[in-house]
């Protein structure tokens, strides 16, 4: 019996839990082709209350973009994609004000973006289609699957407690340790379903298709050019020829060509120009005293104090440079 068991857990954990299926392919069942279905150790409803849980950690510690135009833009471009996709969660989204051209999707559907990654955009359709590729790990519930096959592989080193002495405690120890990552890193066979899918949704949506591999080829070229420049979670399956090369069959074999697509909005491009001037004036604002008066840079580029209120309070007097003075 316990042999048997085991067995079946090492089974369990063997089995690739990102592969595609075969009815991936049929566009025209999006949202009833049973994406996600296997193994999973949380039910829906545990999944939304753990991504509840992981989201309000994020929004502890990372600073959310507050502008309410920014929000709704990318709340709206954000649910219909939802809309348009597997996923069987509602999608909570909210904008992070950070430079790394990134976006992440905790489970059950609570959606972050980064600021980073609207103004790395060139069209609506290729933030979309960094978007899409998120939501599709949402879809595939990744997240919760890699877990469980964190778990599987916890519960199989149970005996190796009693048998293995330190060595199985230790392995199942760092195992459990290893778990909490699984929400957010991914391996390559599922980052390649989360390719897959986001693709298609982004086409579902209405979007060009190719500003996915565009979009790929943005982060590819900004790599070389500055290694390390892309935000880590990109590391797991990194952006490379082969990953573009594998979309651009998806697009030619499985979507059949629309006589149009949507690229860009003028909403996207005020959206775009808004949030550029609001950091602007945020970098601007970082530069000026506590008190909201400009710092003077004096010639040689030491700071100076303002004419009307130095450091110590009082006003700072200018000699003429006869050291003259008034009276007599």
């Amino acid at each position: 019996m316990k042999s048997a068991l085991l067995l079946a857990l090492a089974l369990a954990v063997a089995l690739p839990l990102g592969a595609q299926s075969a009815n991936e392919k049929d566009i025209n069942d999006i949202g009833h082709r049973g994406v996600g279905d296997g193994m999973n150790f949380y039910s829906l409803e545990k999944e939304i209350a753990l991504g509840k849980s992981l989201a309000q950690q994020v929004e502890a510690t990372a600073r959310i973009e507050k502008d309410p135009v920014i929000n709704e833009y990318i709340n709206r471009l954000a649910q219909n994609l939802v809309r348009n996709s597997d996923a069987k969660v509602p999608f909570t989204v909210r904008v992070v004000d950070s430079p790394d051209v990134n976006a992440a999707a905790l489970p059950g559907g609570y959606f972050f973006v980064n600021t980073g990654l609207i103004l790395a955009a060139d069209n609506e359709a290729e933030l979309a289609g960094g978007m899409a590729h998120e939501i599709a790990h949402v879809a595939a519930r990744h997240g919760t699957r890699e877990a469980t096959k964190g778990q599987l592989i916890n519960y199989a080193t149970i005996p190796l407690i009693f048998v293995g002495g330190g060595i199985g405690f230790a392995a199942r120890s760092l195992t459990s340790i290893a778990i909490p990552m699984g929400f957010l890193k991914f391996s390559r066979s599922q980052e390649a379903e989360a390719d897959y899918l986001g693709v298609q949704y982004l086409y579902s949506a209405g979007y060009d298709p190719q500003a996915l591999t565009e979009m790929f080829e943005k982060l590819l070229s900004e790599e070389k050019k500055q290694p390390g420049a892309i935000a880590k979670a990109f590391e797991t399956h990194p952006t490379n020829p082969s990953r573009i090369a594998a979309t651009e069959k998806e697009i030619s074999t499985i979507l059949p060509p629309k006589p149009e697509y949507v690229e860009n909005t003028s909403e996207f491009d005020a959206v775009k120009a808004r949030l550029a001037m609001l950091q602007h004036q945020s970098l601007t604002d970082s530069k000026l005293n506590p008190d909201g008066r400009p710092s003077l840079i004096r010639p040689d580029g030491s700071k100076a104090t303002t004419p009307d209120k130095p450091a110590d309070g009082k006003p700072t007097l200018k000699r003429r440079p006869d050291g003259g003075g008034g009276g007599n």
